[in-house]
């Protein structure tokens, strides 16, 4: 008696739209936070992604159109995870306030550098996504810090947004920082940036008033 015919493995089950999307997207953010747009490839994102070159082109017309998925992604994602906590109403002080924000950033850049990375490089190549970013938060921190900082007999107005260009790229510096191989402490960098951000302020405007008053 002949024996069956066993058939081959056939070709893998095609991934669906959004799924295949997902995965583009997540690889491609990888890629171009290392590599940068110049650097990175079509080919070596369908790698990382573990789909062809015809499956990224079925979601996306080329390189730039995945980058500016990629950069939109990383956006919202920021903004979601950052501005959220923020925007809490809560009945915490300033301080308090302000250093569980701190907290939230601090976690959320160590949790995802890619993210920034691809943020970063949207503004090298034209595409100011990190200034959008800043101001969209700058409109939450404000909105929220406002009845905080007038406690303190403290109108920041429009420093609001220099401030948290300022508090965004002193967390990214603090979290990237090491001794000899070894991460500082997170707590005490919190603390640090709570104090210092907190504080500074604070003295700035009792001793320099004019200075936050230009900023308006």
């Amino acid at each position: 008696m002949a024996s069956p015919v066993r058939r081959g493995p056939g070709r893998p089950r095609k991934l669906p739209a959004d799924e295949q999307r997902a995965l583009v997207l997540a690889a491609a953010r990888e890629v171009f936070a290392a590599d940068g747009v110049q650097g990175a490839t079509i080919e070596r994102i369908a790698r990382a992604a573990g789909v062809t070159r015809q499956g990224v082109y079925e979601q996306f017309a080329d390189k730039m159109a995945v980058f500016a998925a990629v950069v939109a992604d990383a956006e919202q994602l920021v903004f979601a995870r950052v501005g959220a906590p923020a925007a809490e109403t809560s009945e915490l002080n300033l301080k308090a306030w302000a250093h569980r924000n701190y907290a939230s950033m601090f976690d959320f850049v160590a949790e995802n550098p890619s993210a920034f990375s691809v943020l970063q490089e949207a503004e090298r190549v034209g595409d100011p996504a990190m200034t959008r970013l800043r101001e969209r938060l700058a409109r939450v921190y404000t909105a929220e810090s406002e009845r905080r900082w007038r406690m303190h007999g403290v109108e920041p107005g429009r420093a609001d947004t220099a401030l948290v260009a300022m508090y965004f790229a002193m967390t990214e510096a603090l979290v990237h920082l090491s001794r000899a191989g070894d991460a500082p402490d997170r707590d005490a960098l919190i603390d640090l940036l709570t104090e210092f951000t907190v504080g500074g302020v604070l003295r700035l405007y009792a001793q320099y008033p004019d200075l936050i008053a230009r900023l308006r």
